[in-house]
């Protein structure tokens, strides 16, 4: 895996080259990049570091896989190309922004926010129908990626989303984090628990608290 990144994650990211996991994970995934049909796009398995460096990070939102649609995955959680069909998902997100903080949006890019400080880090930096399990496989690099901005970033809010990013919140410890998590906003059977929850506002008024800049969602 080509680990570009411009930011002083790279530091951090290379670091993990070195962990008992990581050979077996590069191994699989650049198999698969070279056997078949995976998403996103090589270049961007990283993308999400490529915005701020660690200090500058105030949000951390997780989300499960890359989207499996063709030309949909990009790199950032929950975010499309520019000027893509909106998924399922991100419908429901911008429905509950609109209900939340009044802001109308249509466009799916997500990166204005990553510009802002946002980690959308998806809990598995690939996707392949060939490859079901690299959920789990890129679940010891999630929990090392976690676990390093919870230790050594305070102030930080992590906005878990479902089952699965909800069960990340054992590694949050440092009692400066924030934690706000409901249900996934891609399921119908859990919109009574994504909706009307408010993470957008309940985001922006800790950073308020902190006295840091919010965010323009």
């Amino acid at each position: 895996m080509n680990i570009n990144i411009v930011t002083d994650w790279n530091v951090v990211i290379k670091s993990q080259r070195e962990k008992q996991y990581w050979s077996n994970l590069e191994n699989i995934v650049d198999q698969s990049y070279r056997d078949g049909i995976v998403f996103p796009k090589a270049e961007n398995i990283f993308r999400c570091f490529n915005y701020f460096n660690i200090s500058e990070t105030k949000v951390v939102l997780i989300g499960q896989d890359p989207y499996p649609t063709p030309g949909d995955a990009c790199g950032l959680s929950f975010s499309v190309e520019r000027n893509n069909n909106l998924p399922h998902s991100l419908q429901n997100i911008f429905m509950e922004l609109r209900n939340d903080l009044n802001v109308v949006r249509i466009n799916g890019d997500l990166s204005d926010w990553a510009k802002q400080g946002v980690l959308l880090l998806n809990s598995a930096l690939t996707f392949s129908k060939d490859q079901p399990n690299f959920l789990k496989l890129w679940e010891p690099f999630t929990k090392e990626i976690i676990q390093y901005i919870d230790t050594n970033v305070n102030g930080i809010v992590f906005i878990l989303w479902g089952n699965f990013a909800k069960s990340f919140i054992p590694l949050i410890k440092n009692n400066q984090s924030y934690i706000i998590s409901s249900g996934h906003p891609s399921f119908a059977a859990s919109h009574k628990q994504f909706f009307n929850t408010k993470p957008f506002s309940k985001t922006n008024n800790i950073l308020e608290k902190l006295h840091k800049s919010i965010i323009k969602w």
